[in-house]
C-alpha cells in the first residue's frame, strides 16, 4: 500500500549520522513538523539539526490527504463549549496564521509543490450546528459562512465554507525545504538525556532537543502516554471521479473526507482506535462506498494515516515538561498535520527564540482539563485490559489450525505468540508484548500488521517496527 504522494514523488536520499557533534538545537523526527522546525529555527540563526529514524517524510506526512486549513471540524462552537470563546478564537486563528505562513514560505522558497488555494467545507446534517459554527467563526475574524451550495454527492444539510484554505503534495514541499537543512536519515535515536541524544552512531548535545517524532518515546516525564491515544483511518485515490474543487469532511464520526489531487479523487473514512480492527473490512467498506458515490471510478492508490487523539481536541506543542526547561514537544495533531506542523514550528521558534507567542497557553502541554481527565481514565482502563490479555487471555486456535493469509494470537509449544500464515504456508512467529509499555498486541487483518490498542506502536507481521511509540521490533528470537 502506496500513498499517490509517495508514488509521485522520489525524495532525496541523505547519510546516517557518524560520529559525535554539537549543535543549538537537535530535532528527532524528519516529518512535516520537525522539517518546518528546523527551517524556522534555522531562519532564526539556531544552529539546528535533524535525526531521522528512516527517511524523511517517511511516517505520517507521506499518508497524509495534505489539506491546508484552520477548519477543523465544527470546532469553534466545541471549544467555546468546554474553554470558552478566548480559547476557541485563539485556536483557530492560530490556525489560520499557520495557513497563510505555508502560502508565504512557498513564494519565498520558490518551491513548486502543486499548492492551490481553495475553499474548505465542514457537511452536517445539522443546519442549525452549521449556522452556529459560521456565525461564531465569522465573529472571531475567519473567511467562514454558511452554504446550501457543495459538491459532494452525499446528502446533508449545508456546510460551513471557509476560504483562503490550501491543498498541496506534501513530499515535493518537504524535499524542496529539506535542501537547505542539515538533516540525518537511518539515524533512530535510542534515549535522550538532559542536553544530549544518542543514536547507535553517534551522540548529539545541543541546548535544545525538540521531540517532533508524532509519538514521544520518552514516557517519563511528561506522561504522554497517558494523555493521548492514536487512531487510523483509510484513504482511497480515484480515477474518473470527476473533479472536485472545494475540501470536504463530515462532522460525524464516520463521515468520509473528498479532496481532489489533480485527476485523483481523494475519498477517506472508516476510522477506529489503532488496535481494534479485530474483523477488518475497513478498506472494502470504503471501496463500496466509492463505488456507489462514483460509479465507473477506479482505484490507483490505497493508503492508511494514524492520528494522536488529545482529549480536548487541542495539540501538546510547548515544553516538554517542568523538569526539562530546555526540551520542546509537538504532537496530538488530531487529524490536522499540515497545519498544526507548521504552527508548531512558528510556537517553538518562538519560545526558543525568546519571543512571546499571544497563542502559546493556548497549545502548552502544560494545561490540564476534566475532559483530559476522563480521557485519561478510559485509556488507563484499555491499558489494564491490554495487560490483562497478555497474562491471561487463553488462545482459540493453534498454528494448524490458522488459515492461510491471516494472522492470530495462537498457542505454541513455548506459549502465546502472535502468527501469521501466508498463502503458502509460511509462518512467521513474533512476541505479541508490545516493547513500549507491555501491551498485549492485536491483529489488524486489513494491514496484516500487528497493532496496539494502548498507545498506537505497529508493527508488520515479520515483526519489524512500523510507528511508536515503542522503539524496536517484536520479533521472535
Amino acid at each position: 500500500m502506496e500513498s499517490i504522494w509517495s508514488k509521485t514523488c522520489g525524495m532525496k536520499q541523505r547519510s546516517p549520522l557518524s560520529g559525535d557533534l554539537h549543535t543549538e538545537a537537535v530535532i528527532i523526527g524528519g516529518g512535516m513538523a520537525g522539517i518546518l522546525t528546523a527551517y524556522q529555527l534555522e531562519r532564526s540563526g539556531i544552529r539546528t539539526v535533524v535525526l531521522e529514524a528512516e527517511r524523511i517524510g517517511s511516517g505520517q506526512t507521506k499518508n497524509t490527504t495534505a489539506k491546508i486549513t484552520a477548519q477543523h471540524g465544527l470546532i469553534c462552537r466545541t471549544l467555546a463549549e468546554k474553554k470558552g470563546k478566548e480559547v476557541a478564537a485563539q485556536f483557530v486563528m492560530a490556525n489560520q496564521i499557520a495557513v497563510e505562513e505555508f502560502e508565504k514560505v512557498i513564494q519565498d522558497e520558490h518551491i513548486s509543490c502543486d499548492f492551490e488555494p481553495c475553499s474548505s467545507y465542514v457537511y452536517s446534517d445539522n443546519e442549525q450546528a452549521l449556522r452556529e459554527e459560521a456565525k461564531m467563526a465569522a465573529s472571531f475574524g475567519l473567511p467562514a459562512v454558511f452554504t446550501d451550495q457543495i459538491e459532494i454527492p452525499v446528502p446533508c444539510a449545508g456546510a460551513v465554507r471557509f476560504d483562503r484554505q490550501a491543498k498541496f503534495h506534501p513530499l515535493k514541499f518537504l524535499d524542496a525545504l529539506a535542501q537547505q537543512l542539515t538533516i540525518y536519515e537511518q539515524t533512530p535515536v535510542l534515549d535522550a538525556e538532559e542536553h544530549s541524544v544518542k543514536t547507535a552512531s553517534g551522540q548529539v548535545t545541543a541546548d535544545y532537543i525538540i521531540f517532533a517524532t508524532h509519538f514521544p518515546f520518552i514516557n517519563f516525564p511528561g506522561m504522554y502516554f497517558a494523555r493521548m491515544h492514536q487512531k487510523r483511518s483509510y484513504v482511497l485515490a480515484l480515477a474518473d471521479a470527476g473533479i472536485l474543487n472545494g475540501m470536504y469532511i463530515g462532522d460525524q464520526s464516520d463521515s468520509l473526507s473528498f479532496r481532489q489531487y489533480g485527476r485523483y479523487l481523494l475519498l477517506g473514512g472508516q476510522g477506529h482506535r489503532t488496535g481494534e480492527n479485530k474483523d477488518g473490512g475497513n478498506y472494502e467498506r470504503l471501496r463500496q462506498k466509492a463505488r456507489h458515490l462514483y460509479p465507473g471510478s477506479r482505484e490507483v492508490a490505497c493508503w492508511s494515516a494514524q492520528d494522536c487523539m488529545t482529549a480536548d481536541q487541542i495539540p501538546f506543542i510547548g515544553h516538554y515538561a517542568a523538569e526539562r526547561p530546555d526540551w520542546f514537544v509537538a504532537t496530538g495533531f488530531q487529524k490536522w498535520g499540515m497545519t498544526s506542523s507548521m504552527l508548531s514550528a512558528m510556537l517553538l521558534r518562538d519560545l526558543i527564540c525568546g519571543i512571546k507567542n499571544p497563542y502559546a497557553d493556548v497549545f502548552a502541554p502544560s494545561r490540564f482539563s476534566a475532559d483530559e481527565l476522563s480521557q485519561i481514565v478510559r485509556d488507563s482502563g484499555k491499558a489494564v485490559s491490554g495487560l490483562t490479555k497478555r497474562f491471561f487471555q487463553i488462545p482459540e486456535e493453534t498454528i494448524s489450525m490458522l488459515q492461510p493469509g491471516h494472522g492470530a494470537i495462537v498457542e505454541t509449544d513455548s506459549g502465546k505468540a502472535g502468527v501469521y500464515k501466508t498463502d503458502d504456508q509460511k509462518i512467521y512467529q513474533v512476541d505479541i508484548v508490545c516493547p513500549h509499555l507491555g501491551c498485549q498486541l492485536a491483529w489488524n487483518p486489513d494491514e496484516r500488521t500487528w497493532d496496539c490498542p494502548c498507545h498506537g506502536s505497529r508493527f508488520d507481521y515479520k515483526g519489524n517496527l512500523l510507528t511508536g511509540p515503542a522503539q524496536r521490533g517484536i520479533h521472535n528470537d
